[in-house]
């Protein structure tokens, strides 16, 4: 016996959209289906834009999931493609009726993302390495993770992460590319092919940021990851302006010269008033292949001094999150889109950037900044 319509549109509810990771029947994908009395399913399909990079992905899980309904013998997905109207009708679901005042989701006051942006004082720490698995190992213990970024010279998160697909536009949002459960923008993935670099002065950065923040539809998200580039130029103080409770991630390598920088890039905390989550010490140290002794190439202390420093400046302490060993697998792990943390997770710079992931990630419990829909009876 053939199937209902109503068990087809169930086994389609259970179907997401890859990009906006909502189910096709409720985005309004699903143009039409027919059933045939011998048990051949024809879905129709509405893509979001004309040539979907994931529209093979989309026909999968659509054939798969209708396959599994008992009657059914075959299953054809047929694609067309979302009018302009059908466009505006998404963007209002998604996003709701803002109006032309465009606004920054996690800026408002009751959002509940945690927004971090990862800082160091100067280049080659790192920063970015740290940033991708800290993402990646928050999505794997089960958090809605993004990552913006926002080192717009030298983005390099598209290629840690394995991201290749641009970006799909509808009307004037950004669906971001997926990556490992995470969401990724980078001004990396709207470049012509090629390593051309990226000539910017600073209001540019500023509005560059400012889209990332507010025409990418990220969803409802966990944890934001912004990878900040190194010092304190324009997209620090951009992120400071935007993003003001935005808490600072400083990322530096132990030595004091290193340690110094990392501390600059910090104090920006104590004129943005912004919060410092911890300090992060990256190469640590290196386990010796021969015997249990740990090798400090890149000396010692780095990661406390900068903490120490900075918690005398803001009053406030300020933590050593983590120390992080040097490990070539976490820099193969980035050439090959493939974070340690999820290739080696029992690897000791993967379980201890899982540590500070799992530490980082837990959600407060505090309702300091929230706008409570609460109004006194009156009797």
């Amino acid at each position: 016996m053939a199937p209902s319509p109503e068990l087809v549109m169930a086994a389609l509810a259970t179907v997401n959209d890859p990009e906006i990771r909502r189910p096709i029947t409720e985005l309004g994908m699903v143009k039409n289906v027919d059933i045939s009395p011998d048990g051949v399913v024809r879905v129709g399909v509405l893509l979001t834009v004309a040539g979907c990079p994931l529209k093979d992905t989309i026909t999968r899980d659509v054939t798969g999931a209708v396959s599994r309904i008992d009657g059914v013998s075959r299953v054809h997905v047929d694609m067309d493609v979302m009018s302009p109207e059908q466009r505006k009708e998404l963007q209002t679901k998604l996003r709701g009726d803002r109006g032309p005042e465009k606004e920054i989701p996690f800026a408002k006051p009751g959002s509940l993302t945690r927004v971090f942006a990862v800082a160091s004082g100067k280049g080659g720490v790192g920063k970015s390495s740290v940033t991708v698995n800290l993402a990646a190992a928050m999505a794997s213990q089960g958090l809605k993770v993004g990552v913006v970024d926002a080192d717009i010279y030298g983005h390099s998160v598209p290629r840690m992460l394995g991201v290749s697909e641009r970006p799909t536009k509808v009307e004037d949002m950004i669906m971001p590319p997926v990556a490992h459960d995470i969401k990724v923008i980078s001004v990396g993935m709207f470049k012509p092919e090629g390593n051309t670099p990226v000539v910017w002065r600073g209001p540019m950065l500023d509005r560059a940021l400012y889209q990332f923040l507010t025409d990418v539809y990220w969803g409802d998200l966990d944890v934001l990851l912004m990878d900040l580039p190194p010092g304190t130029g324009d997209i620090a103080i951009s992120v400071a302006q935007r993003m003001p409770t935005a808490e600072i991630l400083v990322v530096t390598t132990p030595q004091q010269a290193a340690a110094e920088v990392a501390e600059r890039a910090g104090s920006i905390a104590a004129q943005t008033h912004q919060q410092i989550a911890g300090v992060i010490e990256n190469m640590a140290w290196l386990p010796c292949p021969h015997c249990d002794e740990r090798i400090s190439v890149f000396g010692e202390g780095g990661g406390q001094t900068v903490a120490d420093a900075l918690t005398r400046t803001l009053g406030a302490r300020v933590p050593l999150l983590g120390q992080v060993p040097i490990d070539m697998r976490l820099r193969e792990g980035g050439d090959e889109g493939k974070p340690l943390v999820l290739t080696d997770p029992d690897a000791p710079a993967a379980a201890e950037l899982r540590r500070i992931a799992a530490d980082l990630g837990k959600k407060s419990t505090s309702l300091k900044g929230l706008k409570l829909d609460i109004s006194p009876v009156k009797h």
